[in-house]
Parts: structure tokens; sequence; C-alpha cells
């Protein structure tokens, strides 16, 4: 084997994700595990049972189309139209993939070549580094900063240059909550268009919007024969582990990713994409009650959390909370996150394993809110203790 290591070097660094660490320390210590944003409830009972129903009528159980299910990729056609008034052909313009971060992953295998340059939102969701890295393109990053976390456009500006090939956007924000306005979207548009990029957006959390509203970038001007539009089921409807993402773009950008997506699963969920169809077509009530449960969620761990002595940063979307831990006496948020569950049984996650920029996320910790009231009172309880 020689001294050379066994992992490519392209993905030194992107070991065990923080998310396996702070779950697995979760279980060991019986802790409560408001790090990883999975939903401690199922979803809606006729979408599980519209899953059933298509296991027991022997639809999916083989290998499904290649872009999807018909049934769904109509469906999301159907979606983007109602909420948004976007346009798409099921047949040409959605392609059906193993969740959104499949999606994230065949999207940049297929538009980058090595020496590319990718601006993304810092911190960013780490897939989105290993992707890029796989890719053997360059991540150059955009650092958003506290209190406000919205994006600096000249800044933004600044970083383009002639190798810049792509804007990956991330609207609502994970981690910081953040909501992109129409005047940034506007201007990132812009720039887009100015420069020739490719824009590839991840908008997995388009229902989870509490303050203001999720505008997808597509929908602008010169937008949507350069946009890859991502989203997926498991956020929307509670059903993470089926692992229902779906790409929307122009045919050109869809044929491309998909290209990519046949050799990396090839197909999956067959079953379920029937029952997310079903799903999606759900009435408004579904949505809006949904968000609104989330909304309460929301507010009862942010007045925790500033009751038990951090600095609270209120999420406009997501299921996310970022939190400073200076105001405790703290400042190394991935100390802080490996003792916390020993000090008082709750596991969060550290905001600076999302930063190639590590000193502006060293203080930060993201908390969960997507778990029970009772879960979440307790949690907080837990947490009055620091």
């Amino acid at each position: 084997m020689g001294a050379r290591p066994l992992l490519n070097r392209r993905l030194d660094g992107h070991g065990t994700t923080i998310f396996a660490e702070m779950s697995a320390l979760a279980t060991a210590t019986g802790s409560i595990n408001l790090g990883q944003g999975f939903p401690d409830t199922d979803g809606p009972e006729e979408v599980r049972e519209a899953a059933v129903r298509a296991l027991r009528d022997g639809r999916g159980n083989q290998y499904p189309p290649g872009p999807g299910v018909p049934e769904l990729r109509t469906a999301i056609a159907e979606h983007q139209q109602r909420f948004y008034g976007l346009t798409y052909d099921p047949d040409t313009e959605i392609l059906v993939t193993a969740g959104a971060t499949e999606a994230i992953a065949a999207a940049l295998l297929a538009l980058l070549e090595p020496g590319d340059e990718v601006i993304a939102f810092e911190p960013f969701y780490d897939s989105y580094a290993a992707c890029i890295a796989m890719a053997g393109a360059t991540r150059v990053p955009l650092t958003l900063r506290a209190p406000s976390f919205r994006p600096d456009l000249d800044e933004l500006r600044a970083l383009i240059t002639p190798r810049t090939r792509l804007l990956l956007i991330n609207t609502p924000h994970n981690p910081t909550g953040l909501v992109l306005d129409p005047t940034e979207l506007a201007a990132i548009a812009d720039l887009a268009i100015e420069h020739d990029l490719l824009v590839v957006t991840d908008e997995v959390y388009e229902h989870l919007v509490f303050d203001g509203a999720h505008h997808p970038i597509a929908a602008l001007p010169g937008m949507r024969e350069r946009t890859v539009s991502i989203s997926s089921a498991g956020k929307t409807f509670s059903f993470t582990g089926w692992k229902v993402g779906w790409v929307t773009g122009a045919p050109e950008l869809v044929t491309a990713v998909r290209t990519a997506k046949q050799y990396l699963t090839y197909v999956s969920a067959g079953p379920f994409q029937y029952a997310v169809a079903e799903a999606l077509r759900l009435p408004d009530s579904y949505f809006d009650g949904f968000r609104a449960d989330l909304l309460h969620k929301r507010d009862l761990l942010t007045d925790g959390l500033a009751a038990a002595g951090f600095r609270v940063f209120r999420p406009a979307g997501t299921y996310f909370i970022t939190t400073d831990i200076t105001p405790l006496g703290e400042k190394d948020g991935i100390e802080f996150c490996r003792s916390l569950p020993e000090r008082c049984g709750v596991v969060a996650i550290p905001n600076a394993v999302f930063y190639d920029n590590a000193d502006a996320g060293q203080s930060l910790v993201r908390f969960t809110f997507c778990k029970r009231d009772d879960v979440l009172g307790e949690a907080v309880s837990r947490l009055q203790q620091l």
C-alpha cells in the first residue's frame, strides 16, 4: 500500500461528520438530541398510509424510472406552479433524487470541472464542502456574520473571478435561519447574469419561513435557464428517512444533473415516491398548520435558550436556532458541545464545523426545535442548569 493515504486527498478533512459524532454522544449519554435535524414524530398519517398502499399494490417495489415516477414528477410541477407560479415540464425539467443531499452532489459533480470556483454562503451545510471537493473545484466562502447574518453583496461581487462557475445558495439558510429577501435575491441574480454564472439553490426549508416569505431565485428574469433548484420531502412532511428529493430546472441543466445522478444511486425510494406525490397535493391547511406548529416550537426553544443565558439569534426560517455561548463565559463551541451532554444531558452542534473561517463561528452553537413540545420543555429545563 505504501505511504499514500487510503482516503482520496480531496476528502481529506471530511471524515466522520459532526452529526454522527454528536448523535453517538447523545445515545451514549442518554441526552436529548437537539443536534441533528430530524423530527421525533412522523408526518401525516395519510402520507404514511399512501406509502403502505404503494408497497401493497406493488408500485415502486422494482426499479422506478430513472428520472422518478411520473406521478411524483407531475406533483412536483404542480407544487412549483401552485406556490410560486413556476412552470416546469415533468418529463424534461424535473428529476427525483435520493434526498436533497444527492441532488446537491449530482448537481455539483455534473456542473463543475477541476479548477472552477464555487461561492457559497458560510456557514454552509457540511455536504456542500465535501461535494465541491469531490468535484475538484474550490469553494470560496461568503461569510454571514452575526447578528443579522445578511450577505454582504459588495463582498459577493468582489469574490467573483474569471474562475467562478457557480453560486451555491441556501435559503431559508441552515444553520443561521436567514431568509433572503427579494432585494438580495435580485442583486444575486444580477451578478449571476452579468458574470454568466450558474446557480444551485437549496430550498429544502421552503415551507418553514416564519418571517417574510420564500422567493425562489429561479422566478427572477434571466434566472430560469441558469438555475438548478433543489428541494425535498423530508423537511416538509417529516419523513426524513424516506430520502425523496428533487431538482427542477431547464432541460439542459436537468439532463446534466441526471447524467451524474444515474451513476450515484441510479434510483431510490420507489414506493415512497408515490406517497410523496400525494403529500405534495395536501391542502393549504396542512402547510399552514405545519408552519404554525414549528413557529410555536421556535418560540418555545428561543425563549428557553435566552432564559438559560445564551445570546439567541431568532431564525426567520428553517428549524434551527443559532446561539452565542459567550454570555455563558464560554468561547469554544466545539468543546462546549462535547461537554454539554455530561453537564446537562443535551446535545447541540457547534457552528464552527460549517465554516472555513472557523474564527467567525467559534462561539456559535446550533440547536434544532423540530421535536415534541415536552422534549423541548425538558431540554430547556436541563439547560437552565448552565
